[in-house]
């Protein structure tokens, strides 16, 4: 769908520099921008890059110079401005109706405005809010309630009776409500521990592709309103995630994590069971926490540890070849002392 300059800048409250009636209708990236694109520089130090560039408009911060030629949008933040553009401009492809190659139980409750993609299945007491998408070869398990305006994507699992909120997303491949991993040794064999809890998915929650989210062994693992994970996250049985939690790329926790409210898990980090990872919190890539973590604290390492102290260990180990040199060196002028003292000695 194509908008004027003079569109886009009512919408985004833009100051326009430039021509109001030129039209465009693509979305890209500043290298890339073509005669008919919108794109963004998020600061003065791309003027050069917009100057050579072919964008037929830029999105660009207030401070940012006019340019002879170059159709200007400016705003207080280009990057937010051009989210909301991208938003209204590029709509991607959505389930229309009901398939009729999907498989619905007659028990299920469906709202208004609710589509279903071909080979999708929907089981008996189901509860579908009004406006939700469901996508082609997603599974909603018997008992499930999704809310109004989620989208469920493709060959998504629901599993028996877990609970979303509305304005849920759940990305293509993940699975919700799985069994916890939880065994006893017991007479010999591992001995499965009946997984009779659910998942509890609060609103406005983003969850990437292939992800895993546990059912509690028993009660429910909670992911709070807000929070967001990446593609290949998984969370374990019990969890209590807070609200407006972001979790980057294949991170996992263990059992009975809590994390407080806007915590950050970069990406590959690891939580052992049973620890509490405060409100605030953020924690660098490839770590791994293994105890409990203050509000407010920032941590990075293997253990997790505070990130000060971390870097200032990281930079005494990458001088270790030097300073096992420099001990060498003493060591060896050391031994010719004593040898000497023992000759002195010698001639006395």
């Amino acid at each position: 769908m194509d908008y004027t300059l003079q569109q886009l800048a009512d919408l985004l409250g833009a100051r326009l520099a430039g021509d109001p009636s030129f039209r465009v209708d693509g979305v890209a990236e500043l290298e890339s921008a073509g005669p008919r694109d919108l794109t963004f520089a998020a600061d003065r130090r791309l003027l050069e890059r917009v100057r050579a560039g072919t964008a037929g408009a830029v999105v660009v911060g207030q401070d940012f110079p006019g340019l002879e030629g170059v159709n200007l949008l400016h705003v207080d933040h280009p990057r937010r401005a051009f989210v909301q553009a991208v938003e209204q401009m590029v709509q991607p492809p959505r389930e229309q109706g009901i398939s009729p190659a999907a498989v619905i139980d007659p028990e299920a409750v469906l709202a208004d405005g609710v589509a279903v993609g071909p080979c999708a299945v929907i089981g008996a007491g189901a509860r579908i809010g009004a406006g939700t998408r469901i996508g082609a070869g997603a599974y909603v398990g018997p008992g499930v309630t999704v809310g109004e305006a989620g989208v469920i994507g493709p060959n998504v699992s629901l599993l028996h009776g877990v609970v979303l909120g509305d304005r849920v997303t759940v990305h293509a491949g993940s699975v919700i409500g799985g069994d916890g991993f939880g065994y006893l040794w017991w007479e010999d064999h591992h001995h499965k521990v009946p997984q009779v809890g659910t998942v509890e998915i609060g609103d406005d929650v983003e969850i990437g592709c292939n992800c895993c989210i546990d059912r509690a062994t028993l009660g429910a693992t909670r992911i709070g309103r807000g929070s967001k994970l990446d593609n290949l996250v998984h969370i374990a049985h019990n969890n209590r995630i807070g609200e407006d939690v972001v979790i980057a790329g294949q991170s996992g926790t263990a059992g009975s994590v809590t994390l407080g409210d806007r915590a950050v898990l970069a990406g590959q980090v690891g939580v052992v069971d049973h620890v509490t990872v405060g409100r605030g919190v953020v924690v660098g890539g490839d770590s791994v926490v293994t105890k409990d973590v203050p509000d407010g604290e920032r941590v990075m390492g293997y253990p997790a540890r505070p990130m000060r102290r971390a870097k200032r260990e990281l930079a005494v180990v990458s001088r270790l070849p030097e300073l096992l040199q420099q001990v060498r060196e003493q060591g060896r002028a050391l031994e010719a002392l004593a040898r000497r003292l023992q000759e002195l000695e010698g001639d006395g």
